[in-house]
């Protein structure tokens, strides 16, 4: 049987220190829901000790009735000079009464004299006192043991006691914390080998990302003894990042035979990064191993030529495992075997002799000499062959488009967007501001489709991007706009080619927008109902 590791979460704790995340406690609760379907075992949901949105986080998480993790808080060891039941944020933790506590004290003697400027007997005292006292409470007690591994190099004697006096005291876990993320996993491997053999209770790996190993650390450390690991989802967390769970989980569970959570939990690790991203309103890179939109993606026609015989010749493993999906990217470097590949996704019957087909081949090439790159805009690559095939749905047919920018002295720029659309046959048109152009006809748009299609209140625009082709031309030059979109559950990604940005603009989002709603219902609108929205009926 598998070696069993308990997996540690701390993404709404220090993923949270990461720049530009911010979560509230809705927020909280909304990952927090995830990450315990995923089978993590402990979430570790913040300091209560530091800032009231964590109290209130700990006092409404019992509403999520969670059935696979704990929720532990997390604080430090007792101030110097007092006793622990004085200690006001040792205290915090018994309040918001979860069952298991994180705290961590220092292991390195320079934090010791320069940080928290006491001596090396007082720290070690302060970490005793404080295990002792949480687990007389009955709380389950992990103790992280602050840069751990940088203490061990400066001071091996010293960095062993701290750890020693945390197990003295009746600590559950030992975690041994790459504070600094310096460490290298030979190092890595070395330490917690010679602490497996000081210590008779599990240990844990919290390792961050500084040197680009927090992830191969981690791993050195489980495959050293450790049967804890500790990180965020998507590598989330201060400077350069803590260690990835969405990396370390496959990799332990695929690669190396442990066991951390079930093989249906692991089929939904991609779906959860994303999620996680989208709450905390973060890019999620397209390269990142296992669950980026790129992982199992081809491009060069050899390569798509040999997966179509057998997948394993350029796959490291079945993306499905992940909850994850292969992908063939069109370009000027692929062959007609991508677009057989793309054409078989769909159900479509791809032959080179076709006249549809034929057609096809030459418009992907006059679209690419226009400056298309379809690569990157898979659901745009889509649409063209389901019209090519007449397997395509019309969900509307534009009218007209107005924009008006307004900008006076001492004010802001207004932007309104006026779209009238035809839509079942009758003519919709509506008009809503936003924060450019784009933002203004996006809104619009939606406006006038939400009615027939509710599907879109949870589609959203994620990412916009602009790339002038012909530079020489300046501003005069024909421009590719690239849009992502996501959802809750997928990410795609449309194109637009023209020398008028807005009209660039328009493609991608109008692609971006008919491929959200293929497969969606469709709502009749009732005529009456119809003037009603628009505002056409009197009362």
């Amino acid at each position: 049987m598998a070696n069993f590791v308990k997996i540690f979460d701390t993404t709404l704790r220090d993923g949270t220190q990461g720049e530009g995340i911010s979560l509230s406690v809705e927020d909280k609760m909304k990952i927090a829901r995830k990450l315990d379907s995923l089978g993590v075992h402990y979430i570790e949901g913040g300091w209560p000790g530091s800032n009231n949105k964590d109290i209130e986080f700990f006092m409404r998480v019992h509403e999520l009735e969670l059935k696979n993790a704990k929720i532990t808080a997390f604080g430090s060891t007792r101030r110097k000079g007092i006793l622990p039941e004085d200690d006001v944020n040792l205290n915090r933790i018994l309040e918001v009464g979860v069952p298991v506590a994180t705290i961590f004290g220092k292991s390195w003697d320079f934090h010791v004299h320069h940080a928290i400027q006491t001596t090396l007997e007082e720290n070690l005292a302060m970490i005793y006192d404080s295990v002792h006292y949480l687990k007389s409470k009955g709380l389950e007690v992990i103790y992280d043991a602050e840069h751990f591994f940088d203490g061990y190099k400066n001071n091996t004697e010293y960095a062993l006691q701290t750890i020693k006096q945390a197990e003295k005291a009746g600590a559950d876990w030992i975690v041994l914390c790459d504070t600094n993320g310096g460490s290298l996993p030979h190092e890595v491997t070395e330490i917690v080998t010679e602490v497996r053999k000081a210590l008779s209770i599990p240990i844990g790996i919290h390792a961050h990302n500084d040197c680009e190993v927090g992830v191969a650390n981690s791993l050195a450390a489980v495959m050293a003894g450790a049967t804890q690991v500790q990180g965020t989802i998507n590598g989330f967390g201060e400077r350069c990042g803590n260690a990835n769970l969405c990396s370390i989980i496959p990799n332990l569970q695929l690669k190396l035979n442990y066991s951390c959570i079930s093989a249906s939990q692991l089929e939904s690790l991609t779906s959860v990064a994303k999620y996680v991203s989208e709450i905390a309103n973060m890019h999620l890179p397209v390269n990142q191993a296992y669950i980026g939109s790129a992982a199992f993606a081809h491009k060069g026609g050899i390569h798509v030529s040999a997966i179509m015989r057998n997948a394993s010749t350029y796959e490291h493993i079945t993306p499905e495992l992940v909850g994850n999906k292969q992908r063939v990217l069109v370009s000027e470097l692929a062959g007609q075997s991508n677009l057989v590949f793309k054409a078989q996704e769909l159900g479509i019957d791809f032959n080179s002799s076709n006249q549809e087909s034929r057609q096809l081949i030459e418009q992907i090439k006059e679209m690419e000499h226009q400056g298309y790159q379809f690569e990157g805009a898979d659901a745009s690559l889509e649409l063209l062959i389901r019209d090519a095939y007449g397997n395509s749905e019309e969900v509307f047919v534009l009218e007209s488009f107005k924009i008006m920018v307004v900008k006076t002295i001492n004010q802001p720029v207004v932007t309104e967007a006026i779209v009238k659309l035809k839509v079942n046959g009758e003519s919709v048109y509506n008009a809503a501001e936003g924060n450019g152009p784009v933002n203004a006809l996006d809104n619009a748009l939606r406006k006038c489709l939400l009615q027939y299609y509710p599907a879109l209140e949870n589609i959203h625009l994620s990412d916009y991007k602009v790339r002038v082709l012909d530079e020489k031309d300046n501003t005069a030059g024909k421009v590719r706009v690239l849009i992502e979109s996501s959802d809750f559950d997928n990410t795609w990604s449309t194109i637009g080619v023209s020398a008028n940005i807005i009209e660039a603009s328009w493609q991608a989002l109008t692609d971006s927008i008919r491929y959200a709603l293929i497969g969606k219902p469709r709502t009749q609108v009732q005529p009456e109902e119809q003037k009603e929205r628009l505002g056409l009926v009197n009362h």
